[in-house]
């Protein structure tokens, strides 16, 4: 069962701007669904249409079998039954734990005995057992994003939403609470919508990603989908840091608008042909001996990084970022570049704006 629908959603703000455009998105129950894209492509624009906060112009978002909003009316959100969790977790200083969680179960007019019961349980949910009495004075700052998460869960949602929940942590606890997240939500079969600008923690958490871009869905899918099979050169580049590259396929292979670079047909696609953008992912670029590779660059940058270092080369005015693994190249190296797959993209094909609608494909030798 579908616990959140939108279908045909469009939102314009009062000065025209559209903020939503042609929105079609189904999360099934108990599915832990992220939402990424750049800053302004309108991932936090759908959470708070989803919460209640904008109201779509067109089209129509439901809960369950429940319409929430048509474009004509709207549900307030204090009455769609989500739980919301937000990057400032927004707690009361004047109230200690334990009233802090019970709000929504006070706005409920939940009996006393009952309000308790349910606070002493959702704390113990997210690691806060006793802690009732505390102050948040005196609470870190993970503790207070448990108790935040508590508060959004002690009414029972339909659904949880995270706005940015965790990136205003340090990295070694906001790593530590995407894995009790992660955790807790599989446990209680939880419906969540994430959003998040951590692409990372997006491929991480999430069942499925959806990709966003001015408004509209680019793709949606499974994590090693996005990442493997994006539907387009923006999907490549924005998840995976690809290499864009826009030329011509022919017999002979790819060649670059420019004329300064150039790709074999081993790895090429078998379906590349005519203008297009190639899209080379940082694992599929070679970093070599310079001597008799057929393409040479310098090292502008190398970042150490535990599973392979961050390399920028800069190689016939091209700079192509590269995930090394081993030895890691010096700024200043001179290096042989060699690019062993690609992904492309033909001009003439069209980006799919909807979740279903089909969109550039790129395949993979």
């Amino acid at each position: 069962m579908s616990a959140i629908t939108l279908t045909g959603v469009d939102l314009r703000f009062p000065d025209g701007t559209a903020g939503l455009s042609g929105i079609d998105l189904d999360v099934r129950d108990g599915e832990f669904v992220a939402l990424v894209g750049p800053s302004g492509s309108g991932k936090t624009t759908l959470l708070r249409t989803v919460a209640g906060f904008l109201d779509p112009t067109a089209g129509t978002v439901r809960l369950g079998d429940d319409v929430v909003a048509d474009g004509t009316r709207s549900v307030p959100p204090e009455k769609r039954r989500l739980g919301m969790v937000f990057q400032n977790h927004a707690i009361w200083p004047h109230r200690n734990v334990g009233r802090n969680v019970a709000y929504p179960l006070e706005i409920a007019k939940i009996p006393r005995a009952r309000r308790a019961s349910r606070v002493a349980e959702v704390l113990e949910l997210v690691g806060l057992p006793g802690m009732e009495q505390r102050d948040p004075a005196t609470l870190s700052g993970g503790q207070r994003q448990r108790v935040a998460l508590a508060r959004a869960l002690a009414g029972r949602p339909r659904a949880l939403l995270l706005d940015e929940a965790l990136s205003a942590l340090d990295e070694p606890l906001r790593d530590r609470l995407r894995l009790e997240l992660r955790t807790l939500t599989r446990s209680q079969q939880l419906t969540v919508v994430h959003v998040t600008h951590d692409r990372a923690e997006a491929l991480a958490l999430a069942d499925r990603v959806v990709v966003l871009d001015h408004g509209r869905i680019r793709q949606a899918g499974a994590p090693e989908d996005l990442v493997l099979r994006p539907r387009s050169a923006f999907v490549a580049s924005f998840l995976s840091d690809a290499n864009l590259l826009t030329g011509r396929v022919s017999a002979d292979g790819f060649v670059s608008d420019d004329n300064t670079v150039e790709v074999g047909q081993d790895a090429l696609p078998d379906s590349a042909f005519g203008p297009g953008t190639l899209a080379v992912l940082p694992g599929d670029v070679g970093l070599t001996s310079p001597q008799n590779a057929l393409m040479q660059g310098i090292v502008m940058s190398s970042l150490f990084g535990r599973d392979a270092s961050d390399v920028v080369v800069s190689c016939r005015g091209v700079e192509f970022r590269c995930a090394v693994r081993g030895v890691r190249p010096a700024v200043g190296d001179r290096v042989g570049v060699s690019v062993h797959r690609t992904l492309f993209y033909p001009a003439s094909a069209e980006v799919g704006t909807r979740e279903g609608a089909d969109a550039l494909s790129g395949t993979r030798r």
